[in-house]
């Protein structure tokens, strides 16, 4: 099998193409922030209508949840695992939602989802 290198591929526009999400997710641009997916941005735009409308009281996107603190494992360092949620909606009853958009739940996802629900109990999660 013959290798080519970064250069003679570039040369080829073999790596000039954009590349395509492993999902087919578009990503979308709105309000100048970029999202992943068509479906999170249409998303966003109606959660930004209900905060216009003052059913939201603060709308935040991307929060993280810390599911396993970070450690030290024979004199190497572990990295936290986080879960990044695609939104958190305070509405203005008091009700805190965390929300993401999925097109496809990958076993990671469904793997976090249920970390997150077991180390966070009182928090209502919603899949868009």
């Amino acid at each position: 099998m013959t290798r080519m290198s970064v250069a003679q591929a570039k040369q080829l526009g073999i790596l000039d193409k954009p590349k395509k999400h492993k999902y087919g997710a578009i990503r979308t641009i709105v309000d100048g922030i970029p999202f992943d997916s068509k479906k999170e941005a249409v998303k966003y735009q109606e959660l930004k209508l209900l905060k216009m409308a003052g059913e939201i009281v603060e709308l935040e996107l991307q929060p993280e949840f810390v599911l396993q603190e970070a450690y030290i494992r024979h004199g190497k360092p572990i990295k936290a695992i986080v879960y990044r949620a695609d939104f958190r909606a305070k509405y203005k009853d008091g009700r805190v939602v965390v929300m993401d958009t999925k097109g496809f739940r990958t076993k990671e996802y469904l793997l976090k989802k249920k970390l997150l629900l077991a180390r966070y109990p009182d928090i209502e999660f919603v899949e868009c």
